[in-house]
């Protein structure tokens, strides 16, 4: 039974490679390997390559001074703080909210079946983000040392714990949320928010890291030697990359204990929680007058209802109007030094910094994806819409105005921020207006298209549709390359190009791309909708 229910968990996580839910038929064993082998080469490449290239600069001067455990101790922590952000919030979901619990506990399955079958998907999305840094941080240890038999079972051995330790803390951190989650009316705003804060403190934590690393590998015998007596236990936990069996044994034992003691918490806490209703307060019954709308509201004001109903369709897709803002208040502080180093820097390509610039709200505007999952998020209700006296062409807008409203007042924010570190002239003033805002529209269309084509509905963790289906990763792959794109583009040309006329040829190129997809959503759009 227990595979049965992991088979089930992981067909659910890679449905949209095994699946063509536009042709409604499995794709094809080349097309599913096609698709996960480039899914797995942007992992590899993208991510894994720039955690290997920092091991491999921090690896040799700690093994050369004979401190090979503190090496494997910094990127060990590292690899638990990746790990934990990237599956943390999906563990509340992934364990308590899964659509398809009351009928899985309905059935005569053990309980603690069901929660080994979840765990696995948690374990999962925890190795593939903590493996992401450990496996490159023990790669760059046997090229700069040669490795034995040890060194190779004590690096995979580092790399599993550091995966089961991941595996700990987001179940003891999900438990925490759903704990309260269960007593708190508004759950959706209190789980965001500490999930926020989460990321508010790792990202300070590694800011810090990187400002001090210079002074640290300057340093490292002192250092060394005042972690190792105050945090011992780190030392023991990075001589496991090393090989040296002892502490192999003695951190393997003290994972497992930690695992197990999650593993009986969970089990106490699954059933209350997954089957707990809530506290409902008793409401009175008041008269009041309700203000009629117009179907354009109505439907907006469904799509925002449903946004922010859910803490993980707000973080994972609307992180971006955050760091928009941020970005925003960031220019505005140091934007003039930016703008200064930019110029010096750039000095052979004269304006490339309002290029630079340009492209980077490009880049943020693309961050925020609410519109791509929306289809999919309807899932079995979709016929509700479909039934409605309503035109399907609103209901296309009213989920693209979700995403512009969340992404366009923040992006103008940062642009107009950028324009006052920049002070360019009048041609320079519009274009790092309106650039920007016009890939906001892109992104809200080409999104919008995207989750139409490749809808699902057929879906028990909402996490699939927001986070883990083929619409969000083509999306997030054009929405992180465009500005970059642009940015190489103009490097290109050389100087052939004046950097107002590179802008205004942007400009125009985002401004079709973004009628395009305008039009098609008009002339086809909602017959895909009405055909799902």
């Amino acid at each position: 039974m227990l595979g049965l229910l992991i088979k089930k968990q992981l067909s659910e996580i890679f449905r949209s490679y095994l699946y063509d839910t536009r042709k409604n038929k499995a794709r094809s064993k080349g097309a599913s390997a096609a698709m996960i082998g480039l899914f797995a080469l942007i992992m590899a490449v993208f991510l894994g390559g720039a955690f290997f290239s920092m091991a491999n600069g921090i690896c040799r001067p700690l093994t050369e001074a004979g401190l090979g455990w503190l090496y494997f101790a910094l990127m060990g922590l590292l690899a638990i703080f990746i790990g934990a952000l990237g599956s943390v919030f999906s563990t509340y979901a992934g364990l308590y909210l899964a659509k398809d619990n009351d009928f899985l506990l309905s059935l005569p399955i053990p309980v603690r079946t069901i929660v080994a079958s979840r765990l696995f998907t948690v374990y999962l999305m925890g190795l593939l983000f903590s493996g992401l840094v450990a496996l490159p941080a023990a790669i760059a240890y046997w090229i700069a040392k040669k490795p034995g038999p040890g060194e190779i079972a004590g690096g995979l051995l580092f790399v599993l714990l550091v995966s089961a330790i991941v595996l700990a803390l987001s179940c003891l951190l999900g438990y925490g949320i759903a704990r309260l989650s269960v007593k708190l009316k508004n759950k959706s705003y209190i789980t965001t928010i500490f999930a926020l804060l989460f990321i508010g403190v790792y990202y300070v934590f590694y800011y810090r890291m990187m400002l001090r690393l210079q002074d640290f590998l300057g340093n490292i015998g002192s250092y060394a030697g005042k972690i190792e007596k105050s945090l011992g236990f780190l030392k023991t936990f990075g001589e496991v990359g090393e090989g040296k069996w002892l502490p192999m044994l003695l951190s393997a034992a003290a994972v497992f204990a930690l695992c197990a003691l999650v593993w009986i918490i969970l089990l106490r806490s699954f059933m209350k929680i997954a089957a707990a209703s809530g506290e409902t307060a008793k409401v009175r019954y008041r008269e009041k007058t309700v203000r009629q709308r117009s179907v354009r509201q109505a439907l907006e004001s469904k799509e925002f209802g449903r946004f922010t109903s859910s803490a993980n369709y707000m973080l994972n897709c609307g992180l971006g109007t955050v760091f928009t803002v941020a970005a925003g208040v960031a220019l505005l502080v140091k934007g003039r030094d930016a703008s200064a180093i930019l110029g010096s820097v750039f000095g052979a390509h004269p304006g490339a910094a309002i290029v630079l610039f340009a492209g980077a709200l490009c880049t943020l505007a693309g961050l925020n994806d609410q519109a791509v999952p929306s289809v999919s998020l309807e899932g079995k209700s979709l016929w509700i819409l479909q039934s409605l006296p309503v035109d399907l062409k609103d209901v296309i807008r009213a989920k693209m105005a979700l995403q512009l409203k969340l992404t366009l007042p923040p992006v103008l924010f940062a642009s107009a921020a950028a324009g006052i570190a920049l002070r360019p002239d009048a041609a320079g003033w519009f274009f790092i207006m309106v650039l920007p805002a016009l890939a906001a529209l892109f992104f809200a269309a080409f999104g919008m298209l995207t989750g139409i084509r490749h809808a699902n509905l057929n879906w028990t963790n909402e996490l699939v549709p927001i986070k883990q289906s083929a619409a969000v990763f083509i999306y997030l792959l054009i929405g992180m390359l465009y500005g970059p794109a642009l940015i190489g583009l103009f490097f290109l040309t050389g100087s052939a190009l004046q950097p107002t006329v590179f802008l205004a040829a942007a400009t125009v190129l985002t401004a079709a791309l973004a009628l395009l997809c305008l039009m098609w959503l008009r002339k086809k759009g909602a017959a895909k909708i009405a055909e799902l």
